[in-house]
């Protein structure tokens, strides 16, 4: 990856274009300081499909991120690109068209395609979470039958688990199923569904039994069934590269060969799911950091104010200092929480939740000001504001890619569990292990 160029504005050009040629520039210049280098402590393997992901992110994602952004657009063919490399599923198995590569392996390529594009990388990621559930908790013929198109990216995958009234106790969610036959007849809706009515196959969490996580069973659902429909595409602050739709199932008949599992698994699949995407997200956040140090770093040395650069100021020298020791550690901390889940250890669950709240959180608290919310919170929501800040009323326009950075990252607070969640996790493990 790449330290950054020049980011002067550059006149006459469309927003869009800017943006565009200035993290570009970011992206292709070689040379990362020594310290905040993400290759350290990697493999010669693990650094050339770091290396693949990085040049992706520079040529093929970056050039366009914020297009995709202004115009809402879901980037399919770039996306197979990436299939093409091995990321349409990472951590699938090989027989199935996969990659078979470990959660650290996983990790490391995501932060690198964040670089690039945050939200389209998310989105990458929850595909790749969902053709990981149907190759771990599928049999044969589901296996065979879904994930080489979901490796090749020629189908697209949706995760569905929340719903209107059930966020963080998915365990009270209501989409019933009920079976008929060989069939079940599903009804509900799932609320916020990333790719949602662009997607291909849909994982759904529903009730088939009783009341609780042990009712909840997991189904495979394909567009065109009769009786699945979808909401309006909702208007969000980040993640525009990606459609968000409401799923909703009225007497939506499904095969009872499209269940994953037993009856009554659906809840452990989906948490099991749910801690690879917690590493995932947390992944995706480094990028944006990353990214964003870097820019920071080459706005203070080309803006001048009071005669000088601003990277003369020992105040922005110290925080961005701070900044990347903040990156640095959260990195450490979710390639420990890969290596945990990988390992399957005890303390993986727990781990994961921790590398999520650590990496994500809490910048934007809305009961402190600006100034004390950079002195207080952690790790990449600070280093990216932070980056938006050093950047002064630049930061604040869309000709400059830190502020999709921010946007993008905010809402790794709420999903794969808000961070709230997390610290119930992490206190619960604390405390039931007395």
């Amino acid at each position: 990856m790449a330290a950054l160029g020049p980011l002067s504005r550059l006149a006459g050009l469309g927003c869009i274009n800017r943006s565009r040629l200035m993290l570009n520039r970011v992206l292709q210049k070689r040379g990362i300081a020594s310290c905040i280098d993400p290759s350290h402590g990697l493999t010669d393997e693990q650094k050339e499909f770091q290396k693949v992901a990085f040049d992706f992110a520079a040529n093929e994602m970056a050039p366009n991120m914020a297009e995709w952004d202004q115009k809402e657009i879901f980037p399919v063919e770039t996306m197979r690109k990436a299939a093409q490399l091995g990321f349409g599923g990472i951590y699938v198995r090989p027989d199935v068209g996969g990659s078979g590569l470990s959660r650290l392996d996983t990790s490391i390529i995501f932060e690198a395609l964040s670089t690039g594009c945050v939200s389209t990388t998310a989105y990458i990621s929850i595909h790749n979470m969902c053709a990981w559930m149907i190759d771990t908790f599928g049999n044969t013929n589901q296996r065979e039958k879904y994930c080489p198109d979901l490796c090749s990216m020629e189908r697209f995958a949706s995760y569905c688990l929340t719903e209107p009234g059930s966020g963080s106790d998915a365990a009270s969610l209501l989409t019933s199923a009920q079976q008929k036959g060989d069939h079940y007849v599903l009804n509900g809706s799932k609320a916020f569904i990333s790719g949602g009515g662009d997607t291909d196959v849909y994982v759904v969490m529903c009730r088939t039994g009783g009341k609780g996580s042990k009712g909840i069973s997991c189904l495979v659902v394909e567009k065109g069934t009769p009786g699945l429909s979808f909401g309006k595409k909702e208007k969000k602050v980040g993640w525009n590269s990606q459609p968000t739709r409401a799923v909703i199932f009225e007497d939506c008949a499904v095969p009872v060969t499209n269940r994953l599992g037993e009856e009554g698994q659906g809840f452990s699949i989906a948490m099991k799911g749910l801690n690879g995407g917690r590493i995932n997200i947390a992944s995706c956040s480094l990028g944006a950091a990353h990214a964003s140090v870097l820019l920071a770093r080459d706005h203070l040395l080309v803006r001048k104010q009071f005669g000088e650069t601003l990277a003369n100021s020992q105040f922005l020298q110290f925080k961005l200092a701070e900044m990347a020791t903040k990156l640095v550690a959260a990195r450490l901390l979710v390639r420990e929480a890969a290596t945990a889940l990988q390992e399957n250890r005890p303390d993986a669950v727990s781990i994961c939740s921790m590398a999520k709240l650590f990496v994500t959180d809490e910048c934007f608290n809305t009961k402190r000001g600006i100034s004390r919310c950079f002195s207080t919170s952690l790790v990449t929501e600070q280093v990216c504001n932070q980056a938006l800040q050093m950047h002064g009323g630049y930061g604040y326009l869309k000709d400059y890619a830190v502020q999709q950075f921010v946007r993008d990252i905010r809402v790794h607070q709420i999903l794969e569990g808000t961070n709230e969640v997390m610290r119930m996790i992490i206190s619960r493990n604390l405390l039931t292990e007395l």
